[in-house]
């Protein structure tokens, strides 16, 4: 399970992030996801191998397994991201998968790049199979935890736009992989939400951590609690009065659930869901003291709202042309 850092603690620094492509870097990917002819993991002469994954932002910001990549003048994503695919499958020798969610089309893309540096895009029948022994084995290669600790990093440099990014990639492709519920998908939704938070984007992290409260008071009305109340911080920062209405309607449902189950212990927790009531009975812009943001996420006002807000992906394809290269091309 990944720790979401919260607020006030320290994570031990991350070692360099290696160089994609690196040979290392190589020998260990191919070491760790070798088929071994069993499970759904592919035979000897199944290929390609390897599936790297890619995301582009809705701002065109660019990242590669769960690296950001710096794009010189007016590159677009797609030929960065076929640019770093190809070297690894130069480096490894064999043809590389290649999962891109490219949030600028809303749209998923699954790729083949070949060492030649040529590429396709497939239907989604046609890529590896997902299954529980090559997610194991992908993860263990490129290990969310490690892409935890890039971005820990790059908040605590104040570098809050490469953080909401990363963290931006690493839910999405963990949602995709393992559904919006699984623990690591939550996590990842909640380090987004604190971001974002940091950023002062305050519609955003309120967005991203009610969806974590409504599928976490869905599961374990325990450990919803504080999900609400991170979830009401971002709150309490908002201006948008629609956005104070509806959002403030359904943390009311929230707090409400969790005091009839008696779960409000703590003071702090008493007191966010009571300025919560007084908000939205006033109609008042802030409330007398906004808390500060805890850490992420909160639960549903009715029990088919569990689903994440996330705005719908379109199901890759054949033939897409931004990301396909003939042999001996570079330009797509």
């Amino acid at each position: 399970m990944v720790h979401v850092p919260r607020p006030g603690h320290t994570t031990a620094p991350a070692d360099s992030p290696p160089v994609i492509g690196a040979d290392t870097e190589s020998e260990r990917i191919a070491q760790a996801l070798a088929p071994r002819d069993r499970g759904n993991l592919p035979a000897l002469s199944a290929q390609p191998l390897i599936r790297l994954d890619a995301y582009v932002a809705e701002d065109g910001s660019t990242v590669v397994n769960g690296h950001l990549l710096t794009m010189g003048g007016t590159r677009p994503p797609n030929e960065a991201i076929l640019d770093a695919v190809a070297m690894f499958a130069r480096t490894l020798g064999t043809p590389v998968a290649a999962t891109v969610i490219d949030r600028s089309v809303r749209q998923v893309a699954r790729l083949r790049v070949h060492p030649d540096g040529s590429s396709r895009t497939i239907a989604e029948e046609e890529d590896l199979p997902p299954g529980r022994e090559r997610t194991t084995a992908e993860e263990r290669t490129f290990p969310p935890l490690a892409r935890v600790e890039r971005i820990i990093q790059h908040a605590k440099r104040e570098e809050l736009h490469a953080a909401f990014v990363l963290a931006g990639a690493l839910r999405e492709h963990l949602t995709l992989r393992r559904g919006a519920e699984d623990e690591l998908s939550l996590e990842a939704r909640a380090i987004e939400a604190y971001i974002a938070y940091r950023r002062g984007d305050y519609s955003t992290s309120t967005g991203l951590a009610l969806t974590v409260a409504r599928i976490r008071c869905g599961s374990d009305l325990h450990r919803a609690v504080p999900e609400v109340a991170r979830a009401t911080a971002a709150w309490q920062r908002l201006q948008d009065q629609t956005q104070v209405a509806t959002r403030g309607q359904e943390l009311l449902h929230m707090w409400e659930k969790l005091s009839a189950e008696g779960l409000l212990r703590e003071p702090s927790h008493r007191a966010m869901a009571q300025a919560v009531r007084s908000r939205m009975e006033r109609g008042t812009q802030y409330p007398e003291t906004p808390a500060t943001a805890p850490a992420p996420a909160a639960l549903p006002a009715a029990p088919e709202a569990v689903a994440p807000e996330d705005a719908p992906l379109a199901p890759t394809r054949r033939g897409l042309r931004r990301f396909t290269r003939l042999i001996g091309r570079s330009d797509g």
